[in-house]
């Protein structure tokens, strides 16, 4: 069994070919690619942690993906997906309808086939290398000015490994980015992760689509 790690999928998202440069006539090819992808690498028997931001889009349909890909996955989410604590239509009126409304979105991405939900960032370690799971790295965005400050974990000088930032970096320092547009569409080895860490910060550029 392997834990795999990955993040930004963007299924049902026309707009993400363009602003990624993703390879793909359109979305129906490029779902159908990161399947594709997903489950050349990942086993029933794996478990792939998926960093936020799935699916975009009509959700019924590109939800739907997700039970197509192999392994245990476990969603860390991110701010385009509808079950994000932070999500604006989550926030609004009182606290029970708020409350009832993120158990309708949790309820949602569980029954497209993730396993667990975890809202907050999660510390993990693997082969010696403690770091952090967020959808968010310390700094950086993909448009500029970082968002979503109030979201992110501040840096106290550990790693930690995100998504958000596309094809901005691969790595940045003590922060990796699993995001498919780094990483040729496949998800991240928990290995990789590690031989990453154990070879210390620096920066690395994303590498292309398989």
């Amino acid at each position: 069994m392997t834990t795999y790690y990955t993040s930004d999928l963007h299924f049902g998202h026309l707009n993400i070919i363009r602003f990624c440069d993703r390879p793909f006539p359109g979305v129906g090819a490029m779902d159908a690619r990161l399947v594709q992808l997903w489950n050349e690498t990942v086993t029933e028997d794996d478990t792939v942690w998926v960093l936020g931001d799935v699916a975009l889009g009509t959700l019924g349909e590109s939800l739907a993906n997700i039970g197509r890909l192999h392994g245990h996955k476990i969603l860390v989410p991110g701010n385009h997906d509808r079950c994000w604590e932070g999500d604006r239509a989550l926030r609004k009126g009182e606290p029970e309808a708020r409350e009832r409304r993120r158990a309708r979105e949790h309820e949602r991405y569980l029954g497209a086939g993730f396993a667990e939900i975890h809202d907050r960032p999660e510390p993990v370690t693997v082969d010696g290398s403690a770091f952090d799971l967020s959808h968010f790295p310390y700094e950086g965005d993909s448009h500029g000015a970082d968002r979503y400050v109030e979201y992110r974990l501040p840096d106290r000088g550990g790693w930690i490994v995100h998504g958000h930032v596309h094809d901005t970096w691969r790595q940045r320092g003590r922060q990796i980015n699993v995001g498919v547009d780094a990483w040729g569409g496949r998800p991240v080895p928990a290995t990789t992760v590690a031989a990453l860490m154990a070879d210390g910060p620096r920066d690395l550029e994303p590498l292309g689509w398989a």
